[in-house]
């Protein structure tokens, strides 16, 4: 049952995102990002709870898609949607508004929910090192990775090895910014 569930979560998702894609150069599959951020919740937290690895797979469905809480709840159970809705956003706000309203959020989440930002939160500043917005200055990504890197500081005691490796992440951006690449 268990992967069969992580499987429909995985199929859930893709058909959600199907028409959307990123905002890279090679305007890759937009599922490619929820499967970034269930495959760093196993490989690298070590995540094996069946429910927090659906949420990740799910995690942007609320936000950027026409789905459902109601919808999440009679696929996945009240869970899993909890989990997600943690970690949404209302996209009617305002850009900065929404950011900060994350921030503040963050504080509040249960650990399940912490473990999917984290895990987000590495793969958008890895995206954004290695394949960033074509729309996007240097200075859009820097403020976008500093912010994740305050999130990050909230979230970070719900899993040591995520942290340490956005820290990394973090790290050589800086570096990468301080030599001029």
């Amino acid at each position: 049952m268990t992967f069969a569930l992580i499987l429909k979560a995985a199929s859930f998702a893709a058909e959600k995102h199907k028409q959307q894609w990123r905002k890279d150069l090679d305007g890759s599959p937009y599922i490619n990002h929820p499967l970034a951020v269930a495959a760093f919740l196993t490989e690298v937290g070590g995540v094996s709870d069946a429910h927090v690895i659906c949420a990740a797979l799910l995690h942007d469905t609320i936000e950027d898609t026409q789905t459902t809480v109601d919808e999440l709840i009679s696929q996945f159970g009240d869970a899993i949607a909890r989990m997600v809705l943690e970690v949404s956003d209302d996209p009617a706000w305002p850009k900065a508004e929404r950011k900060a309203l994350q921030l503040a959020k963050t504080r509040t989440l249960s650990h399940e929910a912490h473990l999917i930002k984290l895990a987000d939160k590495w793969c958008n500043v890895r995206d954004i090192m290695h394949a960033a917005p074509v729309c996007w200055n240097d200075a859009q990504q820097a403020e976008y990775v500093h912010w994740a890197a305050q999130v990050v500081d909230v979230a970070r005691p719900a899993n040591a090895a995520m942290a340490l490796a956005f820290d990394a992440l973090y790290a050589q951006f800086k570096l990468n910014k301080v030599r001029g690449s």
